[in-house]
């Protein structure tokens, strides 16, 4: 793959960009990835679009010159979009051929008037105006599972290799997508919420620093937090670290992040190269083939009625899904669970253990696994003296030890039930522990029980200690 880019659908940079100074950055962030699209040279451009949803499998664009007027269903007051595009009908059969090898339903649309949506319109009249690349669209499933999503990319991978070209891939999505639900005027627009423009900046980053395949990882968490009850925003993100390769060795550049009637719109371009982050940081499972049913995941090998050539031999059964890690995860007999993505216990006990439903986590701090460095800064310098610390730091790693102990044993924050927090120093601390608690556990409601102690075994000002309930294993 030459490249991959990220880009919005809604229509508003290209059709009134003039009426907001955000549309426009978007407008001139477009130009700047067609520079780079350019530059690329790829022989197909490969579309992903959350704005073509589908229930029964996946469509495949597959007319040699789709042309419409299109107008878009919310935004019609914006005008009208005549369009007259070039796919790569080749590829479109390669494709739908090969994800039907891997198990996938999927099917080519090539007749006259099949409308073309919003997103893939937007991207394709401003990467290639004048249709100098040839394109391929496929829609995005909206009961498809992350297995479901890799395969798909693996398919277009295939097809490449048949046919013998080299591609950029495209997802069309906003970051966030809560839009405003009554029309607003264009200077008013701005994201959503603070959460949603939290995470989007977090996902940035990510993507600036080329670290895609774990953008990808941290969708699980993303969907919890901001209680969207729908994850339309991160199959592309799945699919699009499939066709890539499944890693972080990208050069990442965000050409622009803006509003787009609410929802977080942004350009971004992720190059291959050596100098990126390296490998993925979690080891989710590698699937190849899609076993029928979502959520049911076959890692290795292929179903028997499915053969994909070169592959080794059926599992005796499909596999589960394994949790992200960052290391191995110890899985001890009584339940117990240990593991190298929290930072180690102090003392002769396991990070938690499970007891029929009932996960017991041990209280664990805001240690970095690995360093034992305190973010915030610790309480107190090697020789016992006081130091000024942060204990909001202290919190938000705190918790993410604690998610990164309940990934290994296979739940997440909203799973807990109880919890109990320990403070050094109530009165100083008590007001920005809990603005940071609240961010992440307002939605989840778990009980909670917070006092204040004279210290903690190591240098630290808050720790919590937790109990989850799991479904029957």
């Amino acid at each position: 793959m030459k490249m991959a880019l990220i880009v919005p659908g809604l229509p508003h940079p290209l059709l009134c960009p003039e009426r907001n100074e955000g549309w426009q950055r978007i407008r001139d962030g477009f130009a700047a990835a067609r520079e780079e699209l350019f530059a690329a040279k790829p022989d197909v451009l490969i579309i992903y679009s959350t704005m073509w949803p589908s229930i029964v499998g996946h469509q495949i664009q597959a007319h040699p010159n789709p042309e419409w007027v299109h107008v878009d269903e919310l935004f019609h007051d914006l005008g009208s979009i005549p369009y007259r595009f070039c796919v790569d009908q080749a590829f479109a059969h390669a494709w739908c051929g090969a994800a039907t090898a891997r198990g996938l339903s999927a099917r080519e649309v090539a007749y006259d008037g099949f409308p073309v949506d919003t997103g893939s319109v937007v991207a394709l009249k401003l990467l290639t105006p004048e249709n100098e690349i040839p394109a391929c669209i496929v829609s995005s499933n909206i009961y498809s599972d992350r297995a479901e999503s890799v395969v798909l990319a693996k398919a277009a991978l295939d097809a490449l290799e048949k046919e013998g070209k080299t591609a950029a891939a495209v997802v069309v999505s906003t970051l966030s997508n809560r839009l405003f639900t009554d029309f607003i005027e264009p200077g008013e627009d701005r994201i959503h919420s603070l959460k949603d423009d939290e995470w989007n900046r977090k996902i940035l980053e990510f993507l600036a620093d080329g670290r895609l395949e774990d953008v990808s990882q941290l969708s699980r968490e993303i969907h919890r937090q901001v209680r969207v009850r729908k994850v339309v925003n991160f199959k592309p993100m799945w699919w699009l670290s499939g066709v890539m390769g499944g890693h972080n060795r990208f050069s990442g550049k965000v050409h622009a992040y803006e509003a787009l009637h609410g929802a977080g719109g942004a350009v971004v371009t992720l190059t291959p190269s050596d100098a990126g982050v390296g490998d993925k940081e979690y080891d989710e499972e590698d699937v190849e083939v899609f076993g029928g049913d979502r959520g049911v995941l076959i890692a290795q090998g292929t179903p028997a009625a499915m053969p994909l050539p070169g592959a080794g031999a059926p599992p005796s059964a499909p596999a589960r899904a394994s949790v992200p890690a960052t290391a191995p995860v110890t899985a001890s007999p009584g339940g117990i669970i240990r593991t190298k993505t929290a930072p180690d216990p102090v003392g002769a006990y396991p990070h938690a253990r499970r007891a029929g439903n009932l996960l017991f986590l041990s209280g664990i701090g805001p240690r970095t696994p690995g360093t034992n460095e305190v973010p915030g800064g610790p309480v107190r310098d090697a020789g016992g003296h006081q130091e000024e610390y942060d204990v909001a730091a202290q919190t938000r790693q705190v918790i993410e030890n604690m998610s990164a102990v309940l990934a290994a044993s296979g739940a997440t924050l909203a799973d807990l039930i109880d919890i109990t927090v320990f403070l050094i120093d109530m009165e100083r601390d008590f007001a920005d522990f809990n603005a940071v608690y609240r961010e992440h556990f307002e939605g989840i409601q778990a009980t909670r029980t917070t006092i204040e102690i004279d210290a903690l075994p190591t240098p630290i000002a808050v720790e919590f200690k937790a109990i989850a309930h799991l479904e029957p294993a």
